[in-house]
């Protein structure tokens, strides 16, 4: 039966759409589609069984090095069972976490979840009402059961601003964690992906008005593209959601002795620029 021999377990909002597109590019990497199947941390997927699982690399060639990535990997304490889940199946997965100045990413998962109508008001309402915008920001506490299952020495930190630094040794020097033996290209001519500040918040009745498909077809039939362009510019967050000092100042008192524990499990790859103020 297939399964991964890598996995990129998050975290959400940090890079990881980009960086499993890059890894997707290279020859005798393989990546699912979907790229995040989130099999062992949702209940509902994770009941569709092995099988299903196993089948999303059967398209892979048989020297490939297999992986898929899932943000939901790495968001405690909703997803209770990933880690037990995931070691009843994988004996040695190589793991790839990638991070992200914690303030910044809380802010672009509220942009991210208020696209979808998940989360409406203002950002500092809803830091208030959704403890999860904190608590996926908390890294050390995230992979704190993943180094309990496999050690340390299983997991590549990464981070979303070590890879816009210096993007090509950083895919390398992740590529040769997961066992890739083959030289690396960054594809600069790829897309970021999955950015917040381009998401369009849906629509009521999305999934019928809009990804219907025979919704989808009539609407390029019948609306010029430029009517199609302006109407979802409209449905966009124009400007970032920014914080009062006081407020970052609260956030990263809260995130002081989690950035420092991660400081301490990583101390080769967290940076300075991971933990300086917003301006």
């Amino acid at each position: 039966m297939s399964c991964p021999d890598f996995i990129i377990i998050g975290a959400m909002k940090c890079g990881t759409s980009t960086l499993a597109t890059q890894l997707g590019q290279q020859n005798g990497l393989f990546l699912t589609t979907p790229k995040e199947p989130n099999f062992f941390s949702d209940d509902d997927v994770f009941a569709r069984g092995l099988h299903w699982y196993a089948s999303l690399f059967e398209r892979a060639g048989t020297q490939d090095i297999k992986g898929e990535a899932s943000t939901h990997y790495t968001k405690l304490p909703t997803h209770p069972h990933t880690v037990t889940r995931m070691r009843a199946v994988l004996a040695n997965p190589r793991l790839v976490y990638m991070v992200r100045d914690p303030v910044q990413r809380s802010v672009s998962h509220f942009i991210h979840e208020w696209s979808e109508r998940r989360m409406s008001g203002n950002l500092d309402s809803a830091l208030e009402t959704y403890p999860e915008l904190v608590e996926y920001s908390l890294y050390a506490k995230q992979i704190a059961p993943f180094i309990d299952a496999y050690g340390i020495d299983a997991i590549c930190l990464t981070s979303l601003e070590r890879l816009k630094t210096n993007p090509a040794d950083e895919l390398a020097r992740i590529a040769h964690h997961i066992g890739f033996k083959g030289p690396t290209q960054w594809h600069s001519e790829l897309s970021t992906q999955n950015v917040s500040a381009e998401r369009v918040r849906k629509l009521p009745l999305h999934n019928l008005l809009v990804d219907n498909p025979v919704a989808r077809s009539l609407r390029r039939a019948l609306v010029p593209q430029s009517l199609r362009t302006r109407l979802a510019k409209s449905r966009q967050m124009h400007a970032r959601p920014t914080l009062s000092p006081d407020r970052i100042a609260a956030l990263r008192a809260q995130f002081a002795s989690d950035q420092t524990r991660l400081s301490e499990l990583f101390p080769d790859v967290i940076e300075t620029d991971m933990k300086r103020e917003v301006s």
